[in-house]
C-alpha cells in the first residue's frame, strides 16, 4: 500500500478550523437556502453568497454541497429510511461517492453535514481513482454495516469511465468472496441515472440522486454513530 490519504489540503485549517469561519459558512448556507427556495439557480446563488461573505473556492464548494431548497430538503427527508427498514433488502451504493467520503473521513479531512442531513467532503476524482491508506478500512466499515443491518445484498455501482474502476471492482469482489458476502459490483457509464432508475434503496450524498431516487439511507451517519468515529465534522446549520 502507498502513503497516500485523503486528508486536509494545505490551508484547510485556516478556511474551516475557526469558529469565525464556521459561523460565516453557516450564514452563507442560510442565504443559499433562501435563494434556492425562491428558484434562484445554484451557480448564481453560490456566486452571490460567495461574494457577500468573501468566501474562498473550497469554502464555496462546501457551502454548495451543504445547501438545498426547502422543497429539496422536504423531499429528501420523506424518502430517508431507518436501519430497521433495511433487513432483507438490496442496497445500491454510489460507489466512488461512498468510498471516497469514508476514506476522507478516516483521513481526518473536514466533513460537512448539510441541511438534508447528508455528509460531504471536498475530494474530487478527476478521471482517475487512486487507492489510499484508508481504502481497505472504508470497505471494512461497509462490511460491518452489511452484517449488522442484515441487508440481503449490496450492489456497488462505479463509474466505468473512471480510470482504475476495474481495479477497485476486483478488490471489492475478492473481499466479498473471501468473506462469503452477497455483494455485486457493476461498472456503469452513467451511474447516477442507473441508480435512480434501478435502485429501490440508494446510498449516496449526490444531490441529484437524492432528489430523484426512490428511497435512500444515510450510511455515513450510521457508521459514525455505530463506530463512534472521531471526525473533523462541521455542521453547516
Amino acid at each position: 500500500m502507498n502513503n497516500r490519504n485523503r486528508g486536509k489540503n494545505t490551508g484547510d485549517d485556516t478556511l474551516f478550523g475557526t469558529g469565525k469561519q464556521i459561523d460565516k459558512l453557516k450564514s452563507a448556507v442560510q442565504d443559499m437556502q433562501y435563494l434556492l427556495s425562491r428558484d434562484y439557480a445554484e451557480k448564481a446563488s453560490s456566486e452571490l453568497v460567495g461574494n457577500r461573505y468573501r468566501l474562498k473556492t473550497r469554502q464555496i464548494q462546501s457551502v454548495r454541497g451543504a445547501s438545498a431548497s426547502n422543497a429539496q430538503i422536504q423531499n429528501r427527508k420523506s424518502k430517508q429510511l431507518e436501519v430497521s427498514e433495511l433487513e432483507n433488502t438490496t442496497i445500491y451504493l454510489d460507489g466512488f461517492n461512498v468510498l471516497i467520503l469514508l476514506e476522507s473521513l478516516l483521513s481526518e479531512a473536514y466533513i460537512f453535514q448539510g441541511l438534508d442531513g447528508c455528509f460531504r467532503d471536498l475530494s474530487e476524482v478527476h478521471g482517475t481513482y487512486k487507492r489510499v491508506n484508508q481504502t481497505f478500512s472504508a470497505i471494512e466499515l461497509i462490511a460491518k454495516f452489511y452484517q449488522n443491518s442484515k441487508v440481503q445484498k449490496i450492489v456497488w455501482i462505479f463509474d466505468k469511465p473512471v480510470s482504475n474502476s476495474g481495479r477497485i471492482k476486483q478488490t471489492i469482489l475478492d473481499f466479498a468472496t473471501e468473506n462469503n458476502f452477497n455483494w455485486e459490483v457493476d461498472l456503469e457509464f452513467n451511474p447516477d441515472k442507473f441508480l435512480v432508475e434501478n435502485a429501490e434503496i440508494v446510498v449516496s450524498s449526490d444531490a441529484w440522486i437524492l432528489d430523484h431516487c426512490k428511497n435512500w439511507f444515510n450510511l455515513i451517519q450510521y457508521v459514525m454513530d455505530e463506530e463512534k468515529l472521531a471526525v473533523n465534522l462541521i455542521k453547516m446549520f
